[in-house]
């Protein structure tokens, strides 16, 4: 990465640990919510994530673009 700071380095460091542990919640959560509601197929430990993942994309690409 050329013309990279410690600080836009720790900025992306944070934005890494933000996604592990936001999908590590959204798969307990769908699992957890599965469970709940008992219909056979995991389509909350699916479709959480990919919620999360999209919101955080989405966010990334919106902080690190230039304005």
């Amino acid at each position: 990465m050329k013309g990279s700071t410690p600080d836009s380095l720790m900025q992306y460091a944070g934005y890494a640990v933000q996604l592990a542990v936001g999908l590590g919640l959204a798969v307990w959560a769908g699992i957890w919510a599965d469970r709940k509601i008992a219909i056979g197929i995991p389509v909350l430990s699916w479709l959480l994530p990919l919620v999360v993942l999209i919101g955080m994309l989405i966010k990334v690409v919106k902080d690190t673009s230039k304005k």
